[in-house]
């Protein structure tokens, strides 16, 4: 089993930025993508920012250029790191992790992941 933990949320001013955490409360587990996702109020829950057992990644437009995914392995924690946040960024992240293998093309899907946080509030005034 993987247990997700988010932290690192918080209110912050536009133009600022945040780093959100993801770690595993067991420090040794398998994986093979990890991802963040976002909810809005009212709002379906968007997908972020994947990682595959790779490296490699992939970003949805909105937030490309602005965030980036990273892993520390040693750490066995996921990071999302935010800069130059805005107003539209507002939403409850969730880190999300896939215990099997799929298309890279999927790795902001919300369907392919079977193991996720709690969530994290981040709120970005104008």
């Amino acid at each position: 089993q993987v247990q997700l933990v988010e932290s690192g949320g918080g209110s912050v001013q536009s133009g600022g930025s945040l780093r959100l955490s993801c770690a595993a409360s067991a420090y040794t587990y398998r994986w093979y993508s990890m991802g963040w996702f976002r909810q809005a109020p009212g709002k379906e829950r968007e997908g972020v920012a994947g990682l595959d057992r790779t490296g490699i990644t992939k970003y949805s437009d909105s937030v490309k250029g602005r965030f980036t995914i990273s892993i520390d392995n040693a750490k066995n924690t996921l990071y999302l790191q935010m800069n130059s946040l805005k107003p539209e960024d507002t939403a409850m992240y969730y880190c999300a992790a896939d215990t099997d293998s799929r298309s890279y093309y999927t790795l902001l899907y919300p369907s392919r992941y079977n193991y996720w946080g709690q969530g994290t509030q981040v709120t970005v005034s104008s």
